[in-house]
């Protein structure tokens, strides 16, 4: 298996209406929450209003990652449309449902393994950077076994504090 593969029955495919319920659920849990970049409960309300935005932006993609077959997590791309071809990303997982069946940490893997291979084999990123909070350790310790290096530390109003965040960035060579 080549370092970009995947798993057949791992892939990313785009987020439907018919999966917003559930990215809802994911989005809220409050461990997803507490090390997210907006941290308050989102409303059914403002969920549809940010899909409406999402889906008619040609600069961004919303996609579920499925883990042997069974969707658990989202991840997002934006900067797509960009002649730069800097994409920003991010990602949460089904936190609750896969630490029920055993499966967050193989699950997790096969997310950031399919993400970065869709950036740049799918979506031609030359980049792919994201923001990360600093107290956030076991993401910054997965995004430096896939080889992303720390770009900058600064720091970010998050729902009213100023937090420590931390840019990572990983890049393909022509």
């Amino acid at each position: 298996m080549s370092a970009t593969a995947t798993r057949a029955a791992d892939r990313l495919r785009p987020a439907g209406d018919a999966d917003l319920a559930t990215i809802l659920r994911w989005r809220n849990h409050p461990r997803v929450r507490e090390v997210s970049l907006t941290r308050h409960e989102i409303s059914p309300a403002e969920h549809a209003a940010w899909w409406a935005v999402v889906r008619a932006d040609p600069d961004r993609r919303l996609l579920v990652h499925e883990h042997r077959g069974e969707p658990c997590g989202v991840v997002t791309f934006s900067g797509v449309a960009s002649r730069e071809k800097a994409l920003t990303w991010g990602f949460y997982l089904d936190v609750e449902g896969l630490d029920a069946r055993g499966r967050l940490m193989p699950a997790w893997l096969s997310l950031e393994r399919a993400a970065i291979a869709y950036a740049f084999d799918s979506l031609g990123a030359r980049t792919l950077g994201g923001e990360t909070l600093a107290t956030n350790r076991p993401v910054l310790a997965l995004h430096r076994r896939f080889g992303f290096e720390i770009v900058r530390r600064y720091e970010r109003d998050v729902d009213g504090t100023p937090h420590r965040v931390v840019w990572t960035e990983l890049s393909r060579r022509p």
